[in-house]
């Protein structure tokens, strides 16, 4: 999952831990939740040695690694947790996975997963991707660090270890469940409309009031945002090759043959420079941003007062950056941050890149690109927009490869799925700010899109961070009274579960 370096989960004001203390004992004598979270501080060494274990087992998707595996162990999961029916969802591609819980509760909420999680050379790390190590870091706390510690197997985790605190303690949970996953997130979710759109699954989730996602929405300073939904994206590459260029070599040319042989790493960064605009940085591409609906008064005036309770210094800080694009002040970069489509390179490629030279003319070049989209664009509809600009401007030899993406998503505020995030995060002592749309994507259109048309989010406490980088973290024990540890994003979780019966 893509969350934009973490950027729209630093929102709000956040008490100290005797707000929180006394939070707790209003949700104990809400719902005599005590046993509850007494069974999951009590379990706490088995739910981070459950979430170590699965970052262990690596299901990559984009490598084809460990998928039967990774899926399999998630099935497993669930059905520890106390899940009945878990059944294997067949795609083209990857598999999805499908369970239910009937407890016998008058409300039906829908809980989506994802078992894949990005690649991670090991050399960029200081701890192993895969060895889920704890490794103190001060001022933070102690962390796990492993490649889906945050994005997703750690906050996923954690409501799974909400769970096993209700079936221990010998609870029944106060909804029922109608759980959805696939293995193909990172890669753009190609194949989960077949795994929503089967017709036993799509009844099912026909009869929740939502869909969420858990994630650790705290910040380092405490703060928390509720997304009222998330960009759309598209994922692609672009490929010149000599071969359908007919101009340049078909093969590798020595490099003194440039004087007379065109090159195709040339024609692809030529017809790259034309997809944005002088800046280097504002989408160009003909008809791309036609439809996109520009930020409302209601959407600027949430920026605005999220401005004010937001850190410019910590988001550059953990952005690592000195300036945003064209110098612009802090409000006006959250502005485009939730409103503005996005033209990405996420990477170049071709001829020869390892130690010294080899002074050859390269007769392939590719690049890896992301576009983002706001309300009202289409995924399809950029796909074809950037077609249709290779073709005239001269770059129609280009393969356009999609390998995946989605639309854009939106969630009423006065939605109840909203409307119980709000009221938990409340009872923590948290003023939540809302905030028009993740910069980054997840593919909750098929949820909030026909026929469904369900709000769908993300909610949880706790914090974490590196999503698709190096060195991604979840914190367990928290150095800062102001933000949870895994036993308290656990618990989160179970309030949550509680608020969504009684809202």
């Amino acid at each position: 999952m893509d969350f934009s370096d973490d950027l729209n989960r630093r929102r709000l004001l956040a008490l100290g831990a005797g707000a929180l203390a006394a939070s707790r004992s209003a949700w104990a004598a809400d719902a005599d939740l005590k046993p509850l979270f007494a069974e999951a501080d009590k379990r706490h060494d088995e739910a981070v040695q459950r979430l170590q274990h699965w970052i262990q087992q690596p299901s990559i998707a984009a490598e084809n690694r460990g998928m039967n595996e990774g899926c399999e162990l998630m099935m497993r999961m669930l059905r520890e947790a106390g899940f009945g029916a878990v059944s294997k969802v067949p795609t083209d591609g990857h598999p999805g996975v499908f369970a239910m819980l009937d407890a016998g509760a008058p409300k039906t909420v829908g809980i989506y997963f994802m078992y894949d999680v990005k690649q991670a050379d090991p050399a960029e790390w200081t701890s192993p991707p895969f060895e889920a190590k704890l490794v103190d870091r001060p001022g933070v706390g102690k962390l796990l660090i492993g490649r889906g510690a945050t994005n997703q197997k750690g906050p996923e985790s954690t409501w799974l270890a909400a769970l096993h605190a209700f079936k221990n303690a010998g609870r029944t949970l106060p909804v029922n469940l109608v759980f959805v996953a696939e293995g193909e997130e990172e890669i753009g979710s190609p194949h989960f409309p077949q795994i929503v759109h089967r017709p036993d699954i799509l009844a099912a989730l026909k009869k929740c009031q939502g869909v969420y996602m858990p994630m650790p929405m705290q910040a380092l300073d405490g703060t928390v945002t509720i997304n009222l939904g998330a960009k759309g994206v598209v994922e692609l590459e672009l490929v010149s090759s000599g071969e359908k260029w007919h101009r340049g070599p078909k093969q590798d040319l020595h490099s003194s043959n440039e004087a007379r042989v065109d090159s195709p790493a040339w024609h692809l960064v030529q017809a790259l420079a034309t997809l944005v605009g002088p800046d280097g940085h504002t989408p160009a591409i003909d008809g791309y941003a036609d439809k996109a609906r520009p930020l409302n008064a209601e959407e600027k005036a949430l920026i605005r007062e999220a401005s004010t309770r937001m850190s410019e210094s910590l988001a550059k800080k953990q952005q690592g950056v000195e300036h945003w694009v064209h110098d612009v002040d802090w409000l006006e970069s959250l502005e485009l941050l939730a409103g503005r489509p996005t033209v990405n390179i996420e990477g170049i490629t071709g001829g020869y890149t390892g130690p010294g030279g080899k002074t050859i003319l390269p007769h392939r070049a590719s690049a890896k690109l992301d576009m983002r989209l706001v309300p009202d664009m289409t995924a399809q509809g950029a796909l074809a927009a950037i077609k249709a600009h290779l073709a005239k401007h001269g770059f129609g030899d280009i393969e356009v490869n999609m390998t995946g993406g989605y639309d854009p998503t939106i969630t009423p505020q006065k939605s109840a799925l909203i409307q119980a995030q709000a009221a938990t995060y409340r009872k923590h002592g948290i003023e939540p700010v809302f905030w028009p749309r993740l910069a980054g994507s997840w593919p909750g259109y098929v949820f909030t899109g026909a026929p469904l048309n369900l709000p769908a989010g993300h909610f949880g406490l706790g914090h974490g961070n590196g999503a698709h980088a190096p060195d991604e973290y979840l914190v367990i024990e928290s150095a800062n009274p102001k933000v949870q540890g895994m036993d308290g994003a656990v618990r989160s979780q179970i309030e949550y579960l509680y608020e969504l019966a009684s809202i």
